[in-house]
């Protein structure tokens, strides 16, 4: 008699009420065929890998004891939360993640009711989750809110302000810390996993209440010395000082592989009468998959990789990565200028910082997930003569905007800002894309914006920024690889505010085409077809949008029929600027033609990079495309005239 495979646990879970129906008993299994089906995902989509299995069976345990979606669960930065997906109702299209019209890398509103607010940057959770609880307790409608933020997302100020203005919320909210670097607790054991039972179970609650009733009895000295010493008493055992002083009830820190801790743990606080809950977990990043558990970066971020061997697909060799070009050459510099310093937000190897620490491990500061500190501890350098060049992606730049403007456009500092991943970034969507750093950076007094159109560019940028003392300069550029010139030995000072022009006759042409960033190799590409229509055309490239070249664009303008301008990023960027040149100096009166090409006015979904930008209409054909149709919209115009 042959027996039959039992039906893997995971085939009968659709939705979280399905797992809701499983035996305790039965839940480690489930959790390791959940894991292993997100590593059997990732090694075909790439994404994010060491994060979500560590969260394996807390995303279990939450989905099997709360009541979600009635229960708000926010997952902060959401890039853990492929489990969550895989349960949700998602794990149909689970190989689609992070392609074109599939499933978002991170938690998105439109995508499921399971995933009540979307988030990839961090520490969001707690304040969109409080949000939840008090909206339900204005209602009178049942529902929690339970935010899962990680250890790393707690260096950000906003959590701590969420904290600060939680007790309101009562025991609606719900906070588990994600501890999953051991950087805030000792090891965890059978004793700290007994004592978290021990008191979040209703019995101590209950004689907890009794003895806080009787103690308010007390005067009012001995009633404050009570309400310290049952304090102070689980801080010994269990820590979480701090949080008990923001008004949140401590519990922890309990094994978060535990599913034997973790359930009764969660029921506790879920029926408990206290007020808001933080529970301190403890996992492994990258658990239960050697590969991930072994590597340095527990496997954060991957390439599609063998899943048995865990070997990474590796690119094609080619052009050095934009951020690596900048971490080299700013280490180079700093070998004769003592002066240079580089600050990251928690991303030293995705900004290219990570070689300026290698070589100067004094002068380098990663500051965490802080952006706004970031931009103020860059200013008081600056402003004590240091050089300091602040490296933050273009997306979380957004997060210090009033940091810029106050503390170093109006005092005119001179801090230097790499802003990496300008641009589309392809998989990881609208939340990380830099549409528009352009804009609210070319708006401020006393800002000067550079863009490089290629690698070699970023040199001589990166090179005139560390001489540039005179006030704030910033300089933008996209992710991925260059377009493979060769690095200057010798990096140039650029000019502040003057472009280049590298093709055709500024003194006269049909058309010219004012490109700014890595749009230019499309520039060029859109001359040729130009060219083979019989239109001469001048390609310019400016380098600056602010200060911007007003002679070159002047000269331009007015020897030229048609001017398009190019860039990677938002309305109110470049093209706007001189369009604003071109009205106040009276350039369109005389019947020239002026047509800015952008990125949409939109949010654009993760794609391919090449899809996005043609979706965008930032390509050659495009911008070809609006020429002629401006040269016919004009010849339209003239016939009109003479009739």
């Amino acid at each position: 008699m042959t027996l039959r495979p039992a039906t893997p646990l995971l085939d009968t879970v659709a939705t979280p009420p399905d797992l809701r129906k499983l035996e305790a008993g039965q839940l480690r299994q489930l959790a390791d065929e959940l894991r292993q089906e997100m590593i059997d995902t990732v090694g075909t989509t790439g994404g994010h890998l060491g994060s979500g299995l560590g969260v394996v069976e807390l995303t279990v345990a939450i989905h099997y004891v709360f009541d979600t979606p009635t229960d708000r669960l926010v997952w902060d930065v959401g890039h853990q939360a492929y489990p969550h997906k895989i349960i949700t109702g998602r794990r149909d299209r689970i190989r689609t993640l992070r392609q074109g019209g599939g499933l978002s890398g991170f938690t998105k509103r439109s995508e499921s009711e399971y995933d009540p607010f979307g988030a990839a940057h961090s520490s969001t959770s707690i304040s969109a989750g409080l949000g939840f609880a008090i909206a339900n307790k204005l209602n009178g409608v049942p529902g929690k809110a339970i935010a899962v933020i990680g250890d790393g997302a707690m260096s950000a100020g906003m959590a701590y302000e969420a904290m600060n203005n939680a007790e309101q919320a009562g025991n609606r909210l719900v906070v588990i810390l994600n501890d999953n670097d051991m950087s805030i607790a000792p090891p965890v054991g059978g004793l700290s996993g007994y004592l978290a039972r021990l008191v979040t179970s209703g019995q101590f609650l209950g004689l907890r209440e009794l003895a806080k009733r009787f103690a308010r009895k007390l005067p009012k000295p001995l009633h404050v010395a009570a309400r310290k010493t049952d304090e102070y008493a689980r801080g010994m055992a269990m820590g979480g000082t701090l949080f008990e002083e923001l008004g949140f009830y401590y519990v922890g820190p309990i094994d978060g592989h535990d599913l034997d801790q973790l359930i009764p743990v969660l029921e506790n606080v879920r029926d408990a009468a206290e007020g808001p809950c933080l529970i301190h977990v403890v996992t492994k990043k990258g658990k239960g998959y050697a590969p991930a558990e072994e590597a340095s970066d527990k496997y954060h971020g991957v390439q599609k990789f063998n899943v048995v061997t865990g070997e990474q697909s590796k690119p094609t060799p080619g052009a050095p990565a934009y951020q690596n070009v900048f971490g080299e050459t700013l280490a180079k510099l700093a070998q004769s200028d003592p002066k240079i310093c580089a600050i990251t937000a928690a991303m030293p190897s995705g900004t290219g910082v990570d070689r300026f620490a290698k070589a100067h491990p004094t002068r380098a500061f990663d500051v965490g997930i802080a952006e706004q500190h970031a931009v103020t501890f860059a200013a008081g350098l600056a402003a004590q003569g240091m050089r300091p060049f602040c490296a933050i992606y273009s997306t979380f730049l957004q997060r210090a905007y009033d940091q810029i403007v106050h503390d170093v456009a109006i005092q005119n500092l001179p801090v230097r800002f790499a802003i990496d991943r300008a641009g589309l970034v392809g998989a990881d969507g609208a939340t990380h894309a830099g549409s528009f750093d352009i804009t609210y950076l070319a708006s401020l007094p006393n800002m000067v914006v550079m863009s490089p159109s290629d690698e070699a560019e970023l040199v001589h940028m990166t090179y005139t920024a560390s001489l540039h003392d005179s006030g704030p300069i910033a300089f933008r550029y996209p992710r991925g690889n260059g377009t493979g010139v060769a690095l200057p030995e010798v990096p140039l000072q650029l000019e502040i505010g003057k472009g280049r022009v590298v093709r055709g006759d500024e003194r006269g042409g049909k058309v010219a085409i004012l490109s700014l960033g890595t749009r230019l190799a499309e520039a060029q590409k859109a001359a040729d077809a130009l060219e083979a229509k019989g239109l001469a055309t001048t390609v310019a490239d400016l380098r600056f949008a602010k200060p911007l070249d007003s002679a070159l664009i002047r000269r331009l303008a007015t020897t030229h029929e048609v001017v398009v301008t190019v860039e990677e990023g938002s309305v109110g960027g470049l093209g706007a600027h001189v369009l604003t040149l071109a009205s106040d100096e009276g350039l369109l009166d005389a019947g020239l033609k002026i047509r800015t090409l952008r990125l949409p006015d939109l949010f654009q979904d993760h794609d391919a990079p090449d899809k996005q930008y043609d979706q965008a209409g930032l390509t050659a054909p495009h911008i070809v495309e609006t020429v002629l149709n401006a040269l016919r919209h004009n010849s339209a115009g003239v016939e009109e005239a003479r009739a």
